[in-house]
């Protein structure tokens, strides 16, 4: 597959992201880190020069370095789920090696080994380790289990679906149970972008799917069947019967509604 969705429904390019996306991206996230560091320093400096106590300036120091280096990325990644200022600006997005979004822990991981790849080596060992790992991972990441892909900058228009002809009466008459969320929406992506497969891989994902969809219906239909035909047949009839069963459903609430508002005893509703 090309892509992944993610828990928060955000369609993500599998491909990791170029070495140089992620390079300029770290530098707009240098920048931004510089402005907080100087906001952190004169603030300290006041501190100091209050307090006049080399134990407090020694304490805020030390402090203000560990905010910096782990506390900040820790929790800047955590809140973003992994979009920084600098990825978002250039359409990346840190995740998990499944797809998901990273949490704490990841995050965390990668600010501790961002202290000696980063900032101890002034980010040589991570541009290296980025340039020679087949996902662009610096050492952050892989001890995290994290990569950095692309984020589709907007919704592809899908060809609506259209239920094949000659299997409109048997999808009708079909008992087509309700499909897993993540089946129908695979099915989905698959027939919206099957003309851009390779033969190959067109073929063995369409029959995988349609060997995991046909557990949900009955009866199967004629044989011969193409799988593209067949998802598109069973996707198009659980999409006509949810919006009827909405629709049924959206007359019965308006009935009820106006039942509730009725005068009670019998006595005749105000004109309106």
């Amino acid at each position: 597959m090309d892509t992944i969705v993610i828990g928060e429904a955000v369609e993500l390019d599998a491909r990791p992201a170029s070495v140089l996306s992620r390079l300029l991206g770290a530098l707009i996230d240098l920048a931004v880190l510089l402005v907080v560091v100087v906001l952190v320093l004169v603030v300290l400096q006041n501190v100091v020069r209050v307090s006049a106590s080399e134990t407090v300036a020694s304490v805020g120091g030390t402090v203000t370095l560990a905010f910096v280096l782990v506390v900040l990325p820790t929790t800047v990644d955590t809140l973003t789920r992994g979009r920084t200022l600098g990825k978002l600006a250039l359409g990346i997005r840190v995740v998990r090696d499944d797809g998901g979004p990273i949490v704490f822990r990841q995050a965390f991981v990668r600010a501790l080994v961002g202290v000696v790849e980063l900032w101890l080596t002034f980010g040589a060992v991570a541009l290296v380790t980025s340039m020679v790992h087949p996902r662009g991972k610096r050492l952050g990441d892989v001890l995290a289990g994290t990569y950095a892909v692309r984020v589709r900058g907007g919704s592809p228009t899908r060809a609506p679906l259209v239920m094949p002809p000659h299997l409109a009466a048997w999808a009708h008459a079909a008992d087509v149970a309700r499909l897993p969320d993540g089946l129908a929406l695979s099915a989905r992506q698959f027939l919206g972008r099957a003309n851009r497969l390779h033969v190959g891989s067109r073929v063995e994902l369409g029959t995988r799917l349609t060997q995991e969809v046909q557990r949900y219906v009955h009866p199967l239909p004629p044989a011969g069947t193409h799988p593209e035909a067949f998802l598109a047949a069973v996707l198009a009839e659980r999409r006509d019967r949810e919006l009827l069963a909405e629709r049924r459903a959206s007359v019965r609430r308006d009935q009820e509604a106006a039942l509730l508002h009725r005068l009670p005893h019998g006595v005749p509703d105000p004109p309106s």
